[in-house]
């Protein structure tokens, strides 16, 4: 099995991840979402969008349940182990939304998703950002990492991601990242002072998470 079994309450999965929705291509008429959690994700987009057609994989049956009543479809399972029902079906995109850094082997969840891409179709993905300045300060400053319930340093996440090995991480599913655009921005004061006096050098690290949108590589 390529996914830990996180156990989630049920807000978790019922997060509606606003800041995602512009990222869906505007084109897209057929939607994939994997690791849907209970649609809200997608019953926003769907609201926005009359005529999105969106299906759902989810592996928690109590959120799956819930996302079958907005979604045009739901299956439920360990995203690889249901994959292979969908090998006839083309989507023009498909959704991770805090998915990669659960899979123990992202770039093969990947790979085994670019088929079902119809032409021209991308990947919309958002992953934690582990530079993030609150788990830099925590290790280097307080010699601390710890796992906690949500967040970050989530104790179900398994892989840890830096814009710098975003582009190693969807190149090695057969993708070529088109964009990687920081989201989640800390409010916090001292992180802008010190973002203000090295000239904006860190940035990134203000950045809880990133955006990530990838098209299929070109084969030879």
């Amino acid at each position: 099995m390529n996914e830990p079994s996180p156990v989630k309450d049920a807000a978790y999965y019922g997060r509606p991840r606003r800041e995602m929705r512009p990222f869906v291509p505007g084109t897209a008429r057929r939607l994939l979402d994997v690791g849907c959690g209970a649609g809200a994700f997608a019953a926003g987009l769907k609201a926005e969008r009359p005529g999105l057609e969106v299906w759902g994989v989810e592996m928690d049956p109590e959120a799956a349940g819930r996302a079958a009543g907005v979604l045009d479809r739901v299956l439920v399972g360990d995203a690889e182990a249901v994959l292979p029902r969908l090998a006839q079906e083309r989507f023009d995109c498909i959704v991770l939304n805090d998915v990669l850094e659960h899979v123990w082997e992202p770039e093969r969840l990947l790979a085994r998703l670019r088929p079902l891409l119809a032409v021209g179709g991308r990947v919309v993905a958002s992953v934690p950002n582990i530079r993030h300045f609150s788990a830099v300060a925590d290790l280097v400053l307080r010699g601390k990492w710890e796992y906690t319930e949500e967040g970050i340093l989530d104790r179900t996440h398994v892989r840890f991601f830096t814009r710098a090995s975003l582009p190693g991480l969807f190149g090695g599913g057969g993708f070529v990242l088109e964009g990687a655009v920081g989201i989640n921005r800390t409010g916090s004061l001292k992180f802008r002072l010190f973002n203000l006096v090295t000239l904006g050098r860190f940035a990134d690290m203000g950045c809880l998470q990133f955006a990530c949108t990838a098209r299929p590589r070109e084969t030879p």
